[in-house]
């Protein structure tokens, strides 16, 4: 329900800059409280900005955009990804303690991960990781907070290019099949670690990745409502599909002879075949 005297779309816009501002926040090694006090306000204040329930004007989020070393139109818009395009992936880059989380959650599990492990792999003392990140759980957060922002962005470019509900489906498709190669660890611990989550950011974190499936599900139902799909499943089939696309970073290598490009085009066609569509 929207909150009261604000349309539904500002406050989705309310929330979707505050999930931008959070994953650039965390991205930057910053805390909550240390982002409030260089732009003057109180923590709290911050805190209902990074959750959609209060507005921040142009002269702050510009401070704010600066502080956090980020483009401002990429705060209020849905970002073009780095490199210019959704199939693009330069090099990813985390500061020392979310490199280190990452590399440890992929090879030990976040349960079977320490903060010591974390510090060593990012280079770090232990209470050098925990100045700007007071858990274990924060970490998690920001990793899965980044994925999910990366990937919506990039589903979004993607389903834009489009026209038709087939190829908007298969451009998502190529954009799940890339990005789980391409971001394989990330992609990884988005599917492996969720259960690690705690509350409120379970909740939280699975409405967004709802938000790709419904994207999917939306084209095979359309798809099927205009006759160039035949699948008796849509729901079912879209499921199918993202699931099989989030699997891959279980077993793509970039060692293997499948180039993340190779995959996507022969995932776009498993896809296909899943939803039936009418040749």
């Amino acid at each position: 329900m929207a909150a009261r005297g604000i349309a539904p779309e500002d406050l989705n816009a309310r929330r979707e800059l505050g999930s931008r501002l959070r994953a650039a926040r965390r991205a930057a090694g910053l805390t909550l409280r240390e982002v409030a006090r260089s732009l003057d306000v109180s923590a709290g204040t911050w805190s209902a900005v990074e959750n959609g329930r209060t507005r921040i004007d142009e002269t702050r989020l510009g401070k704010a955009a600066g502080l956090l070393n980020i483009d401002p139109a990429a705060l209020r818009d849905d970002p073009v990804p780095a490199g210019g395009s959704w199939r693009d992936f330069p090099p990813l880059r985390l500061d020392p303690p979310l490199a280190g989380a990452l590399e440890a959650f992929v090879e030990l599990s976040y349960h079977g991960a320490t903060i010591r492990d974390i510090a060593q792999r990012a280079g770090l003392s232990v209470p050098g990781v925990y100045h700007h990140w007071p858990t274990k759980q924060d970490l998690l957060v920001a990793l899965l907070d980044l994925t999910m922002d990366d990937l919506l962005t990039r589903a979004r470019a993607a389903r834009a290019e489009a026209d038709g509900p087939v190829e908007r489906f298969t451009r998502l498709v190529e954009c799940l099949a890339l990005y789980h190669t391409h971001r394989r660890e990330l992609g990884f611990i988005g599917a492996s670690e969720m259960r690690s989550l705690e509350e409120p950011n379970r909740v939280r974190i699975a409405a967004v990745r709802q938000e790709m499936q419904h994207m999917v599900d939306d084209e095979v139902v359309e798809g099927c409502r205009r006759g160039v799909l035949a699948t008796p499943l849509p729901r079912e089939a879209a499921r199918a599909v993202v699931t099989m696309c989030t699997a891959l970073p279980q077993w793509w290598s970039p060692a293997g002879p499948s180039s993340p490009e190779m995959v996507a085009r022969q995932y776009v066609g498993f896809a296909l075949d899943l939803v039936r569509l009418a040749r």
